[in-house]
């Protein structure tokens, strides 16, 4: 009998374990559903312009499944906000001395993620051009981070590893020339190539020319 029993208790254990792995994969996995349909959403109508309703309807849910996994959509703008936001810092990398390196591997991380994730590029500046009201927690920290940035840039100046430029219209251009392919990637294609929908250019050459393009305006030879 004892043998039968543990048996028996492994296995309850074991089930017991099981249930809540298989449930919280699951939720993770609407949450995802959630996130993706989110996206598309906010980036194509902004905040206002996005309900609760078309979020569930593109996640496969109704409405009020989805309100069981999240409280609205106003929590779901701002993670998803915050996480294109997040995925700038660190980009521009204070640890290497070379002006060249840092804004190569600048140029070269932003043009990644306008590729990689353009949809929540677009909800960044639609908000922008929404007014920002939602950005208000975000201006000090950038600010902050930008002026550190200029610093550095002021700093290869002095030292004669660039040329004279204006920090701040260096940098402004830069993240120009490389949300451009996020934000406006319809104009992209449809001024290249016309004929074939979702057209992207290939990104390690359009790394490799504006890094160029960049670096020559900064007196920097490209390596």
């Amino acid at each position: 009998m004892k043998p039968a029993s543990l048996k028996a208790a492994k296995s309850t254990a074991a089930d017991s374990e099981k249930i809540p792995r298989n449930a919280r994969q699951s939720r993770e996995r609407i949450m995802a559903a959630i996130r993706v349909a989110a996206i598309a959403e906010f980036s194509e109508n902004g905040l206002k312009g996005t309900s609760t309703q078309a979020i569930a309807a593109r996640a496969g849910l109704t409405k009020p499944q989805l309100h069981y996994y999240i409280k609205g959509k106003e929590e779901l703008y701002e993670e998803l906000l915050m996480s294109v936001i997040s995925d700038w810092k660190g980009m521009f990398d204070t640890s290497v001395a070379d002006p060249g390196k840092v804004l190569g591997g600048y140029i070269r991380s932003k043009i990644h993620l306008a590729f990689d994730k353009p949809e929540v590029s677009r909800i960044f500046t639609r908000e922008v051009l929404d007014g920002g009201r939602n950005l208000e927690k975000f201006w000090p920290d950038s600010r902050k981070h930008t002026r550190e940035k200029v610093n550095i840039i002021k700093g290869w100046i002095a030292r004669g590893l660039m040329k004279p430029v204006d920090p701040y219209t260096l940098l402004m251009s830069i993240w120009a020339m490389t949300q451009f392919y996020a934000d406006s990637a319809l104009q992209v294609q449809q001024l290249i190539k016309p004929a074939q929908a979702d057209w992207m250019p290939d990104r390690d050459t359009l790394v490799k020319e504006l890094t160029t393009l960049i670096l020559r305006g900064c007196g920097i030879k490209p390596s």
